[in-house]
């Protein structure tokens, strides 16, 4: 596998770390073992809490794979990549176990998606955003959900339609995406350890409680997120986003 997803646990706090040497950007496989990791996390009774984090300095998600996506080439094919996006945000949803998002770069389409899919999310100022995808003639309809539920429909609506230009870290935070800007990523970590660490030793049927209050009127989104993914499947395989994928490779 060209990536991987880790986890560590120590004292109660399970850190998962995703990395791909293309700007961590995600093809099915990392998609699906790194819903597989947060949901095996939510169920392991030695994690309080969960650190999601990807690997680098400067790019936290590329988002989806122009590799993979150009390789498309039915429409079943297209759906289940597009699941894996689905599958890590009902994973983020559904987990028993309050997610603190670290995005130290910038964050691309679906990995807007992932931090929005976290329950507090902390970021550096080079944490800029964008969804491109109508730039390559789809939409950011598997992703757009949990981005609209956490920055509003207004916010969100900027973003996709203006999809080749990026918001800045302090937009995003003004936003709701972002709880807290830092100028490093050693002063993000050491904020996101002090958190962690109370989280760890809070009640852990009390974080539960919260969040599923925080993700209450969501219980329909196995149902939608797999529609979306088809919305994306069919769109994937039309010459018109072909051609676009095809341009922004050869950039």
């Amino acid at each position: 596998m060209n990536g991987s997803v880790n986890i560590e646990i120590k004292a109660g706090i399970g850190t998962i770390t995703f990395f791909h040497p293309q700007s961590n950007s995600l093809p099915g496989e990392i998609l699906n073992l790194l819903a597989d990791t947060i949901t095996a996390a939510g169920q392991n009774q030695d994690i309080k809490v969960i650190v999601l984090k990807s690997e680098g300095e400067r790019a936290f998600c590329a988002g989806a794979s122009f590799d993979e996506l150009i390789s498309i080439e039915d429409f079943e094919t297209g759906k289940t990549f597009f699941s894996g996006f689905a599958k890590v945000i009902n994973a983020s949803r559904k987990c028993p176990k309050l997610i603190i998002g670290r995005v130290q770069g910038k964050a691309v389409g679906g990995g807007v998606g992932l931090a929005s899919a976290v329950d507090y999310c902390m970021a550096t100022k080079f944490a800029s955003v964008k969804l491109s995808e109508l730039a390559i003639g789809i939409g950011p309809f598997v992703v757009g959900p949990a981005v609209e539920r956490k920055i509003g429909v207004s916010a969100m609506s900027q973003l996709a339609i203006d999809a080749t230009e990026w918001q800045t870290a302090e937009w995003a935070k003004q936003k709701g995406l972002y709880t807290e800007l830092f100028d490093s990523a050693e002063t993000m970590d050491e904020a996101i350890d002090k958190l962690a660490e109370k989280l760890a030793a809070s009640n852990p049927e009390a974080m539960l409680l919260l969040k599923k209050i925080f993700w209450e009127g969501t219980e329909h989104w196995d149902e939608l997120l797999d529609e979306r993914a088809g919305m994306s499947g069919k769109l994937v395989l039309s010459d018109f986003t072909r051609q676009a994928i095809n341009k922004f490779k050869n950039k």
